[in-house]
């Protein structure tokens, strides 16, 4: 009992710390081992289990499918340097006339690309926060609805592919996929990729845009005053194919290939890179100095990272060395509402901690924690992450704590009040609540198309 009380304890005290702002890594390497160290005094924790981290490091290293990861960074922070995105919104905003909600709608297109090409939160809200609200504001459009439709399609980059997020899930699901399955007694086991997790989150992604879509578009209809059309429109009606098509053909190539089975999302991540660095230099954005913020900034948000992923798992590994994912086991067992209420509490306490912890921290700390328990219980792997995708992406947008929010009342004018950004983004969490009810009841929009191409 002593041991499942340290683990417990070590949980809220790495919470405590990263409340109060600490670094994620340094907090949760440097406590585990600070629990690691008293757990060896009293006598209640097996110092092997720290010596093991070796070999997880090993791993990581020869891990062919996080290779991507930095590759997928590199082709993100490059559409976004070479002032890309910038040049769609304004060739797109440019092009629908005098329509009115033209530069919303312009707004939740632009922000999916972005979002599937860079896949990570912040550098979604900021950049559309810089790029478009200023536009949106002098537009005329209500400052609440200008905030929540930027914090809503930054959020996208958790679930439309191909993504950061979806390629660091995708391979924490894969090893509990084989984790659930050995512990059940399959010898032969099944395998999930990266890219089945691509496929899955395809439909629900394209859903998410069509209701965004149809709730600006709704907006529109009832209260045109809240996204008047721009007062005057231009005549380069051909700007928006020059603009759009680029980058939109480089992600359909990168996704096609994953989707078809042409490539691994390694080395289609590898196309992803190097087609936006031809993309940028083609438009002859890709100067000396663009070219070295580029790669400075491919290199701090990769080490942040995998050194996020080192200390992740060495506090797995103490963690478990307490007994921690037998508490957790034991606790799930004795529920009374079966999987699905084991189910319940593990989005609600994931729905929690998104207000504290990045995608990422959840994604290495909590995820290999909870996942192969629910999917012994039956759970399919593609769809169960998926449904934890979904579920983060609602809680970064959720106020008072939602991680979209802070990034971009960072950057907004202060003419947008605090409290519109708050009241902007209700009816978008709403919108994805709702993703998530439907994706509860109705599985087969995650796992329909995987099973239609036999993965």
């Amino acid at each position: 009992m002593v041991e499942g009380e340290l683990a417990l304890a070590l949980f809220g005290t790495v919470c405590l710390l990263l409340l109060f702002g600490f670094p994620v890594a340094l907090t949760l390497a440097g406590t585990a081992l600070l629990y690691a160290a008293i757990g060896v005094i009293v006598g209640h924790f097996d110092a092997s289990f720290v010596s093991a981290l070796s070999g997880r490091l090993f791993g990581t290293m020869t891990n062919e499918t996080l290779v991507a990861v930095p590759l997928f960074i590199l082709m993100g922070v490059t559409l976004e340097r070479a002032k890309i995105a910038e040049q769609l919104l304004a060739s797109m905003a440019s092009a629908m006339g005098r329509q009115t909600g033209g530069l919303g709608v312009s707004v939740i297109i632009v922000g999916a690309l972005l979002a599937a090409s860079t896949g990570i939160v912040g550098a979604t809200v900021v950049t559309m926060g810089v790029l478009a609200l200023p536009t949106m504001l002098r537009a005329g459009y209500q400052p609440a609805l200008a905030s929540g439709l930027i914090c809503a399609t930054g959020t996208l980059g958790q679930i439309i592919p191909p993504s950061i997020a979806l390629v660091l899930l995708g391979d924490i699901m894969s090893t509990a996929y084989q984790q659930a399955q050995l512990k059940a007694g399959i010898i032969n086991t099944q395998t999930v990729s990266v890219g089945d997790l691509f496929v899955g989150s395809l439909v629900p992604g394209l859903l998410l845009v069509g209701l965004y879509l149809g709730y600006l578009l709704l907006v529109a209809w009832r209260n045109p005053n809240h996204c008047p059309a721009p007062e005057q429109a231009s005549e380069e009606k051909t700007s928006i194919f020059q603009a759009i098509l680029p980058p939109l053909a480089l992600i359909v190539v990168v996704l096609g290939s994953i989707i078809v089975g042409a490539a691994t999302p390694t080395e289609a991540a590898g196309v992803g890179a190097v087609g936006a660095l031809l993309l940028a230099a083609q438009r002859g954005a890709l100067s000396r100095s663009t070219l070295s913020d580029i790669a400075r900034s491919t290199m701090e948000t990769t080490s942040m990272v995998f050194l996020i992923l080192i200390g992740a798992a060495l506090f797995s590994l103490v963690f478990r060395g307490f007994g921690g994912d037998q508490l957790i086991e034991e606790f799930f067992a004795g529920l009374s509402g079966g999987p699905a209420m084991a189910l319940l509490i593990v989005m609600v306490v994931m729905f929690l901690l998104g207000f504290i912890l990045d995608f990422i921290e959840i994604t290495f700390v909590v995820v290999p924690i909870v996942a192969p328990i629910l999917l012994m219980m039956g759970f399919d792997p593609i769809w169960l992450g998926v449904m934890i995708a979904v579920n983060l992406q609602t809680s970064f947008l959720t106020p008072p704590f939602g991680f979209a929010l802070f990034y971009l009342r960072g950057v907004a004018d202060e003419v947008v009040a605090t409290a519109d950004i708050y009241r902007g983004v209700i009816p978008f969490v709403l919108i994805q609540l709702l993703l998530l009810l439907t994706l509860w009841w109705f599985p087969n929009l995650v796992t329909g198309l995987p099973t239609a191409l036999g993965r």
